[in-house]
């Protein structure tokens, strides 16, 4: 009985340690304000004047908002890292070493988060996709899959586009819109 007992227990203890472990992951929408907040949080870890090649912002259930960013400090260096936030803990993934045709500048080929391209305007963007899909295609529950920031390989910001990729739930279907910098739709792909 004892030995019954102390088993029930420890099984009652493990159960509730697991159970304690496992995080409900707070499904935040994909917005100007979430994305913003995002941007936030990168300039906090990154400072306010790092130098992005590439952003992304992918969603997954078990794991909420997973944010993927190559950023410098020091453009010059030609040294840059790639990052992943994954519930809140950025965690380096590697070093990156970018080349640049001689007689330019390594910032030329990157950007800044700021008033022209920044992550609310990427948030905006995909609330935008996801109610054009609902209202026009009568698709419901269009959930972010990847949004991000294309910046071009020649260094010209106008050239810019903000990518963003829907998946309705319970269905294999992706829908792809492309924005420029300045928010006009230039072409949505299913």
């Amino acid at each position: 009985m004892k030995i019954i007992n102390f088993t029930m227990i420890v099984i009652v203890i493990v159960a509730l340690s697991l159970l304690s472990c496992t995080k409900d992951v707070e499904i935040l929408p994909a917005n100007a304000i979430t994305f913003g907040e995002i941007e936030k949080e990168m300039k906090s870890e990154f400072g306010e004047n790092a130098y992005y090649t590439d952003v992304s912002i992918s969603y997954h259930k078990t794991a909420g908002n997973i944010v993927t960013a190559t950023v410098t400090n020091t453009p010059k260096s030609l040294k840059m890292e790639k990052w992943n936030s994954i519930e809140d803990a950025w965690k380096k993934k590697s070093d990156i070493f970018i080349e640049i045709p001689n007689g330019t500048l390594a910032a030329d080929f990157m950007f800044r988060l700021s008033d022209t391209i920044n992550l609310s305007t990427l948030g905006d963007l995909a609330e935008r996709s996801s109610k054009k899909l609902q209202n026009e295609e009568n698709i419901q529950n269009p959930a972010l899959y990847l949004a991000s920031i294309i910046f071009p390989r020649n260094g010209d910001i106008t050239k810019t586009e903000y990518c963003i990729i829907l998946k309705p739930e319970n269905s294999d279907a992706m829908f792809s819109f492309f924005y420029t910098i300045d928010g006009k739709l230039i072409k949505m792909n299913s």
